[in-house]
């Protein structure tokens, strides 16, 4: 009796665990308010102006999504200005090389911070847009899904 009860508690608990798994999304549109709360009627916190940046939901309520960024800013964006996850950061600096190796020609130097397009992943390396230059990174050291 007690392990049934205890399995009852489980399922009907588990899907609220599930929902508020953080996860990564990225901006939509080029201009995005973020809101002191979860709401149309809340005030404006700030203002994102960076399509595709890729930013981490931490909770949900009803259509908004409780988001963080790369630099511990926090706040409320509506869902749908949000899609899923295209982009990272990189953390530290890093080189854009040729094909997914170190032994390969290296394009240029991304500096920590760069908004990277996410084209596709391949073990540890992603092959990325930045701007006029295309390449593979390394996926240690960022803000963002390669998922």
């Amino acid at each position: 009796m007690r392990k049934t009860f205890l399995l009852i508690l489980i399922c009907f608990f588990f899907p609220f665990y599930a929902i508020s798994e953080e996860t990564f999304l990225s901006l939509k549109k080029g201009k995005v308010n973020v809101r002191y709360g979860p709401s149309f009627e809340s005030p404006i916190k700030y203002v994102y102006k960076k399509i595709n940046l890729p930013i981490k939901q931490i909770d949900k309520k009803e259509n908004f999504r409780r988001i963080i960024d790369y630099k511990n800013n926090s706040g409320w964006i509506h869902v749908s200005q949000l899609k899923k996850t295209n982009s990272i950061i990189p953390m530290t600096d890093k080189i854009l090389f040729k094909k997914p190796s170190y032994f390969s020609n290296p394009i240029a130097k991304i500096e920590e911070g760069r908004l990277l397009i996410v084209q596709k992943c391949d073990d540890k390396w992603c092959k990325v847009k930045s701007g006029k230059y295309k390449g593979w990174i390394k996926t240690d050291n960022i803000w963002g899904s390669i998922n």
